[in-house]
């Protein structure tokens, strides 16, 4: 037993990020004599699982190998066999495992089949580490609503864009690369009217040969002031748009996105507001189990009051822009008291070129 095979499996399974939603990401490599004999992962959703990817590469015969899988091994039909199955059938004698699956209707079971024909099974070896990287899928398969990154780049002085509405660009081309990459991990980007308005963004992935698929694009909208000459609104062959509203829109506008080719989602209404949570919950009902928050100001305090937001990714840059008319990452009506604030948890501090980024997650979102 050795640590680094788990290590290389985690490797492995990060290929499939962005390619697997709503599908976890796996990796698994089999070991037998102190060799590797064979590796795999969980490519793209609706094709082989990582074990059996593992299977179909080993150069010599599995039997008496051992296993390193970074989720359990699944027990049941989906859109492929149980991977169970392949691997009692293989002569497999030992499975390592990460961590359990984390879906109440099948942790556990994948093990027991495992041990009853006769394979030893240990459970835990980098579990935080294959927990964390599978977090969207574990929050949504067991609450099916989608996990939401709060992402936002400011300034030293907590700045996203000067009193002109200029913010190109705050941070470094390796910082601005780095979203691009969660735009793909992530199933749909979230942002406000106002960004459109402003921006007039696409909201797509550019990356070089960048060969995945564009998020799906959510416009919290509440009186559907989209303009209809907008990126997100002329290009929906190339990205799927949802213009999330209110009975507050005007009927024909709705009616013209639609025959346009845009969703439009209408939700009940919060203070005239979209209510995030009922948005949430829609969106998780659609197969959407991840949502880049790419707000502004607005959009991001609305989101942390409402309790959505389960991590923040915040870059900042080596700069000041000063002024009180430049805007902040998260407006709003603002806490009223220091002990009412959106605490961060775990914090991890990465250097990107000139900027840094925090990365954590929000505390006690359910209340304590």
């Amino acid at each position: 037993m050795n640590i680094k095979y788990m290590k290389r499996a985690l490797e492995l399974a990060e290929k499939g990020a962005g390619f697997v939603n709503p599908n976890p990401m796996v990796g698994c490599v089999i070991v037998k004599n102190g060799s590797i004999i064979g590796e795999g992962y969980h490519k793209y959703f609706g094709q082989n699982h990582a074990e059996v990817e593992a299977l179909n590469s080993v150069v010599e015969n599995p039997e008496n190998s051992t296993m390193y899988v970074t989720l359990e091994p699944c027990s049941h039909f989906g859109k492929t066999p149980p991977c169970v199955n392949r691997i009692i059938n293989s002569g497999i004698k030992k499975v390592i495992i990460a961590t359990l699956d984390p879906n109440p209707l099948v942790s556990g079971k994948g093990v027991e089949i495992l041990k009853n024909n006769g394979i030893e099974v240990e459970i835990g070896m980098l579990e935080n580490e294959a927990r964390k990287l599978n977090e969207i899928f574990i929050k949504y398969i067991t609450t099916k609503v989608p996990f939401c990154l709060m992402k936002t780049a400011m300034t030293l002085d907590g700045k996203i864009a000067t009193k002109f509405s200029d913010s190109k660009w705050i941070t470094s081309k390796t910082s601005r690369h780095y979203v691009h990459k969660l735009r793909h991990r992530y199933s749909a980007i979230m942002v406000g009217i106002n960004t459109i308005i402003v921006d007039n963004p696409q909201l797509t992935v550019r990356l070089k040969n960048f060969k995945g698929k564009n998020p799906v694009r959510v416009i919290v909208d509440s009186r559907c002031r989209i303009p209809l000459d907008a990126k997100v609104v002329k290009d929906v062959s190339n990205a799927r748009t949802i213009v999330a509203t209110t009975v507050l829109a005007d009927k024909s506008k709705t009616k013209k996105l639609k025959e346009l080719g845009v969703e439009v989602l209408t939700t009940p209404t919060i203070n005239g507001r979209v209510d995030l949570n009922y948005l949430m919950k829609k969106l998780g009902e659609m197969g959407i189990d991840s949502v880049l928050l790419e707000g502004g100001g607005t959009l991001n305090y609305s989101a942390l009051k409402s309790n959505i937001v389960d991590k923040i990714n915040f870059f900042i840059a080596p700069k000041i822009i000063g002024g009180h008319l430049s805007k902040t990452p998260v407006d709003g009506d603002g806490v009223p008291f220091v002990k009412d604030s959106f605490y961060i948890d775990n914090i991890t501090i990465h250097k990107l070129d000139e900027d840094i980024m925090i990365e954590g997650y929000i505390r006690n979102k359910e209340g304590d």
